[in-house]
């Protein structure tokens, strides 16, 4: 497995990883690259959320007028 050395922690952050790390019964690297996935895996999640909403974006006309969805709310409720 591939090392990972971080320099400079500080002292509360080691501390509140220490303490994570003991409620959930792992070692302090373990628990590291654990938060690590987890984060990588969201940030992921949200680059997928980006790109359908670029795809759903780019279905909509450049050159025609969108009408409000404020005023086609009011005429459906009008109905």
């Amino acid at each position: 497995m591939t090392q990972i050395v971080l320099d400079h922690i500080d002292e509360a952050t080691l501390a509140s990883l220490s303490e994570l790390a003991k409620l959930n019964h792992v070692s302090i690297q373990e628990q590291a690259a654990r938060i690590l996935a987890e984060a990588l895996d969201m940030g992921e999640r949200r680059r997928r959320r980006v790109q359908s909403a670029a795809r759903i974006a780019a279905m909509t006309p450049k050159n025609v007028a969108q009408t409000d969805s404020v005023i086609l709310l009011r005429e459906d409720r009008d109905r």
